[in-house]
């Protein structure tokens, strides 16, 4: 299953991230490396927050990642939630629908 964490940023995130971002990437691209994470990346523009993709067998991995990155723990993330998100297009899609023409 996959699930998306979503944050929401502090209205200055910009200027206080730096001496964060260090140890929120190592802790990111740990999760990655043991196929946790799948994608991860802030958005908007300005940035106002980021979308992480999971993929596990309960919510309970991206939460534990949310409680212990550093941008949570030091207030850079106002509000954070996960959601599971039934893939069903694309190569890495956990629950697979072809249209009916398809086979």
């Amino acid at each position: 299953m996959h699930y998306l964490l979503a944050y929401e940023f502090v209205p200055d995130y910009l200027a206080r991230r730096a001496q964060y971002r260090d140890a929120h990437l190592d802790l990111a691209w740990q999760a990655s490396s043991r196929g946790e994470m799948v994608l991860a990346g802030a958005v908007g523009d300005p940035l106002d927050g980021a979308l992480l993709v999971f993929q596990a067998d309960s919510p309970a991995v991206a939460e534990a990642f949310a409680k212990s990155d550093p941008y949570v723990t030091n207030g850079l993330v106002t509000r954070w939630t996960v959601k599971p998100w039934h893939t069903v297009v694309g190569e890495q899609a956990t629950t697979p629908v072809k249209p009916a023409s398809a086979g």
